[in-house]
């Protein structure tokens, strides 16, 4: 029996933020897997290494978290006024599907500097020294990302001394601003899809939740740590490891969606897993991090954990710290009431890992909230470059 040769495909590895994904520039891809549709899937889902029912991704570039099984794929922007169009693809780890419904933060710090080294940026547009400032079209949610990539001789300057908790080596900075981060949506509603700050959410077997539901940097449903148990110091393995509280979540999440309009039954939520998310929140205490290292109730506005593709994530996705900080914003959110309640333009919160700082301006006019931008810090690197192997009969 014939078997087809592997096919390579030039490829990078980043770690952008807290995750890591494998990114490509769009016309690198097959024929075949330059546009939407299933041999796309097929090709991504391959390179990661997915499905897999040992939940390994084994055979693939993920590395068996939802943080570590991305995909990215970018081109020189058709959008006036950009430089690159960056599309997300979040992979299942054990399930045939690729998820396309939302950004990641985390990752959107790689894509400047990969642009940049990939020639999508103008080369009259990069300094020799300073900073490089990359116009991102976001393909998924159609929302403008605008990166500041320190520059050195001509080249991204990827080494420094910023520090991100939740990564162990500092880098370069890089700053990301989220313009216009709430998604609007089809039917022109605004910012909270139930025309509420806070909603009664009933949920069969848990009851009924205070719930604040956002569309901001991507759809959340934040709720409070004490009404399901928790205190909102809880790191990665107590939840985890827990199949009861896991379910319990889902079940929320898949409430959420359906009370914001992101689905049309619960059914469908077993094939949205990348949104929305589901977040809960209290306010500040003193714990130990992941690493060991103590948080200060003294030195953080609130706690916020949440949840990524069915597991409490190691630190915070950067969309889920664009909707933090955007209702952190925004007076009567259940984020706002948990950092105190009053008005403020910047929050830092405490996640599994650390710290982290996100500042967010909201205005309210005719009784519609608006933000004009979520600003955070970041940081990426490459970590390998060259090519993915997968046999060839895949696409």
């Amino acid at each position: 029996m014939a078997h087809p040769p592997q096919i390579r495909i030039p490829a990078t590895y980043i770690r952008g933020g807290t995750s890591k994904g494998v990114f490509f520039r769009r016309q690198d891809l097959p024929a075949a897997a330059q546009q939407a549709g299933a041999a796309r899937d097929a090709l991504l889902l391959r390179v990661i290494g997915s499905p897999d029912p040992y939940g390994k991704q084994i055979d693939g570039m993920g590395g068996a978290t939802s943080s570590t099984s991305k995909t990215v794929i970018l081109d020189k922007s058709s959008q006036p006024g950009h430089d690159v169009d960056y599309l997300f693809g979040q992979v299942s780890i054990d399930k045939p599907f690729v998820d396309w419904s939302g950004n990641c933060g985390n990752l959107s710090a790689a894509v400047g500097a990969f642009a940049i080294m990939s020639g999508l940026v103008d080369a009259s547009r990069i300094p020799e020294h300073g900073i490089c400032t990359v116009r991102i079209w976001q393909a998924n949610i159609s929302k403008t990302i605008i990166a500041h990539v320190p520059v050195s001789h001509g080249q991204v300057q990827e080494t420094g001394d910023f520090e991100l908790d939740g990564v162990t080596f500092p880098a370069a900075e890089v700053v990301l601003e989220f313009l216009d981060p709430a998604d609007e949506g089809e039917d022109g509603g605004t910012m909270f899809p139930t025309g509420n700050l806070v909603d009664d959410l009933d949920v069969p077997g848990v009851g009924v939740l205070k719930a604040t539901m956002i569309n901001a940097g991507i759809p959340t449903v934040f709720i409070n740590a004490a009404a399901v148990g928790y205190n909102g110091t809880e790191l990665q393995d107590a939840i985890n490891g827990d199949s009861k509280a896991l379910a319990m979540f889902e079940t929320i999440r898949a409430h959420g969606a359906l009370r914001m309009g992101l689905i049309k039954t619960l059914d469908e939520a077993a094939s949205r897993q990348h949104t929305p998310k589901v977040a809960f929140v209290a306010p500040p205490a003193d714990y130990v991090s992941s690493s060991g290292k103590a948080v200060a109730a003294a030195d953080i506005d609130l706690l916020v954990r949440a949840l990524s593709m069915g597991k409490l994530h190691h630190a915070m996705m950067g969309t889920a710290a664009v909707a933090i900080g955007t209702a952190a914003a925004i007076p009567g959110t259940l984020v706002n009431l948990a950092a105190g309640g009053s008005e403020r333009n910047a929050v830092r919160f405490g996640h599994p890992s650390g710290t982290l700082r996100v500042g967010a301006e909201a205005t309210q006019s005719n009784g519609q909230w608006a933000v004009t931008k979520a600003i955070m810090s970041r940081s990426a690197r490459v970590l390998m470059e060259g090519w993915v192997r997968i046999p060839g009969d895949i696409v």
